[in-house]
């Protein structure tokens, strides 16, 4: 809904116009959640221009040709655009230190797996660990991943350019977007929040929270757990 100058409208008259109600509620409920309501609107507007800001973003630094090893054998990160021009890697914690993965990347790409088709009909989508690809290709049957593709970044040298090594050797997660265009790689944009951006008694957690799982927990009366994450099947 626009006003006449074009600007948008308030969130309060939107809300205000809202004629949704429920059965039985009081009229103490419907004022609340009117006025969380108001919140939820300038929420969605926020999400966009951070949206808008991230879209306008400079071109980033240039980007060396990495090599993996693909389902298929050996690629690189060229042949890994496709078709396409963009470029989304997710950083699996699933180092060959690990005797299992990181239960929480494997509940987002639990996640992912189902909405993967679709996202790589816009752009390309690939999980990328140091594990060998034999060990990233059972576990990947294990949990009967069928959209997701999986890189193994055997000589680890785009997971420690891309801040997925911590410096005791460990693993870290992390998201990337990369563009290529005119023959050049080009980094666009990645997650870089972490424990040092954390607030207070909440989990160090990115904007926006890549995660179905919270999402849904945060539309429910006791919220989300600082301190539970999901397990792996066999409760590790």
């Amino acid at each position: 809904m626009l006003e006449k100058t074009g600007t948008l409208a308030p969130a309060s008259e939107l809300a205000a116009n809202c004629k949704v109600r429920f059965p039985n509620e009081s009229a103490d409920y419907r004022r609340a959640r009117t006025a969380l309501l108001v919140e939820e609107i300038e929420l969605r507007r926020h999400i966009e221009r951070v949206a808008a800001q991230r879209r306008a973003l400079p071109p980033g630094g240039e980007v060396k040709n990495y090599t993996f090893v693909g389902e298929a054998g050996p690629t690189d990160l060229a042949n890994m655009f496709g078709d396409k021009d963009t470029l989304v890697i997710y950083t699996y914690m699933f180092g060959p230190q690990r005797e299992k993965p990181c239960p929480m990347c494997t509940s987002l790409l639990n996640a992912w797996d189902g909405e993967a088709r679709d996202i790589m009909q816009n752009v390309a989508l690939a999980i990328t660990a140091r594990s060998s690809i034999d060990r990233l290709r059972a576990f990947k049957w294990e949990q009967s991943w069928r959209g997701l593709k999986l890189y193994s970044d055997t000589s680890g040298d785009f997971s420690r350019d891309y801040h997925a090594v911590t410096p005791d050797g460990g693993d870290d997660a992390g998201l990337h977007v990369f563009t290529k265009r005119d023959g050049a790689i080009r980094h666009f944009w990645s997650a870089e929040m972490d424990g040092s951006t954390a607030d207070p008694g909440q989990d160090p957690r990115g904007a926006p929270d890549l995660m179905p799982l919270w999402t849904v927990l945060d539309c429910t009366p006791a919220g989300r757990d600082p301190k539970w994450y999901p397990k792996l099947d066999d409760g590790r």
